[in-house]
């Protein structure tokens, strides 16, 4: 559909019911909780006014650390194998039946879905497939452009209930490099990185990437406000996964699938909350379905957030599980999560790192330089989450914690099962023509091989 028939598509719809509250999906890349709303010295004065007038979860994760398999797993209510995104839309991956996406089932409820810049469930000619009656033109991807095409849409004040999904490249790599705002002699590395000068200039330069994402979705918040759609408008705030560094972004520890969730809007999503609470992006769907008095499918697997809101509930849930099968290259894992425990189980032969699977960036340079290509890989890894937040110490070959391994053990087992994980039944195969490169390889960007 092209921009003419997007706004004609519009105008046509404006009989349909305008009793539910208009969805702005807004996310970003690789941002992880890396935020000052969640207490990092990453400035971003827009998002923490949104999170002050909202609700922001401390303990939200993603289903997958890697790009498509966690924006499908959140958009589909399941996980990233269950949807069939076991590896990236842009490498030749795809969802089993794009009519689960929720802007599909938006869509078939009334709304008028509509996309701006990044979404990563499908290839570029199958973005219709997902649910969208239009795209918003841009001159290019920034933030800046993204923002002024969201802007413009809400401009139009559109007559009917909207779905926006308006996606970030920020703060992906690569970074811009910082400015004066962001002096790397005076920033502090992620906890599990060395400071020194090559990682404070990496974190300098994701600060400035960081500053643009802030003052992008500032924009975007400040239109909705000036067109009076603020107040019925349910915002979901997020990013897909943890930040591109190594051992964070494609790790399963929390430092990959920690999230940054902001919620805003009508139906309890006010008010400046802090939930501590352990939600997973699988919750958003049917958090949405009970938000707007809709059916919820069949397939979702998540459970709603309204009761934490409410004060019916102080948790939802008792556990939670993440996945990674492909990303540049195969690298299967799995994990779950628990109030206490982190149990990571790789199904992989390799015992070395997976570098393809990390983004290059000086970080990644600085650890190669002191040997990270033959640091050991664990077969499984055991946290106590309360004692060793940053999950450095694995106790799976301690004999003290041989019951909560094995309890662990069970509950992955349990939902690999239910779910009808693909590697019970042994490698994750990819789809014919998809690019993945070889996992004794260094860099994403060395040439893939195209699967017959």
């Amino acid at each position: 559909m092209n921009r003419r028939e997007f706004l004609a598509s519009s105008a046509a719809q404006a009989a349909m019911p305008r009793g539910r509250p208009n969805i702005l999906y807004i996310h970003s890349h690789d941002t992880g909780r890396y935020i000052e709303p969640y207490g990092h010295a990453v400035p971003a004065p827009n998002l923490r006014r949104f999170a002050e007038g909202g609700v922001l979860f401390r303990r939200a994760f993603s289903a997958a650390p890697t790009c498509s398999p966690s924006r499908a797993a959140l958009l589909t209510g399941q996980s990233a194998h269950a949807s069939g995104m076991v590896g990236l839309a842009h490498r030749g991956f795809r969802l089993t039946d794009p009519k689960q996406h929720l802007a599909s089932f938006l869509q078939s409820h009334g709304y008028l879905t509509a996309l701006c810049n990044v979404q990563h469930e499908a290839d570029q000619k199958s973005i219709p497939s997902l649910g969208y009656a239009g795209i918003l033109p841009r001159r290019n991807n920034s933030g800046p452009e993204t923002a002024r095409a969201a802007v413009e849409f809400l401009n139009r004040k559109p007559s009917q209930p909207f779905f926006l999904a308006c996606g970030f490249n920020e703060t992906h790599r690569e970074f811009p490099v910082a400015g004066p705002k962001e002096d790397p002699r005076y920033t502090l590395p992620p906890a599990t990185l060395p400071d020194v000068p090559a990682v404070r200039q990496d974190m300098a330069n994701f600060k400035a990437a960081a500053r643009v994402l802030d003052d992008s979705m500032g924009a975007i918040f400040e239109g909705l406000a000036r067109n009076g759609l603020e107040e019925n408008t349910l915002v979901i705030c997020t990013t897909d996964h943890g930040i591109a560094f190594p051992g964070m972004k494609c790790s399963l520890t929390d430092h990959g699938i920690g999230v940054m969730l902001m919620l805003r809007g009508p139906g309890g999503f006010q008010g400046g909350k802090v939930s501590d609470a352990m939600v997973s992006h699988l919750d958003l769907f049917p958090t949405v379905c009970e938000a707007l008095d809709l059916p919820a499918p069949a397939w979702l697997t998540g459970r709603s957030m309204l009761p934490l809101l409410q004060g019916r509930r102080d948790e939802i849930r008792d556990d939670l599980f993440a996945e990674v099968s492909y990303h540049a290259a195969y690298e299967p894992k799995r994990a779950v999560r628990t109030q206490r425990w982190k149990y990571i189980r790789n199904f992989d032969q390799r015992s070395t790192p997976n570098l393809p699977n990390c983004d290059d960036g000086l970080s990644k340079s600085h650890w190669l330089d002191q040997g990270w290509r033959t640091q050991a890989v664990p077969r499984e890894q055991l946290y106590d989450l309360v004692f060793d937040p940053n999950e450095t110490h694995n106790l799976a070959g301690d004999p003290g914690q041989a019951a909560a391994l094995g309890q662990m053990r069970g509950c992955l087992d349990a939902w690999m099962r239910s779910t009808s994980d693909p590697l019970l039944q042994g490698s994750v195969p990819a789809p014919a023509g998809a690019r993945v490169n070889d996992p004794g390889g260094l860099s994403p960007r060395e040439p893939p091989s195209v699967l017959p």
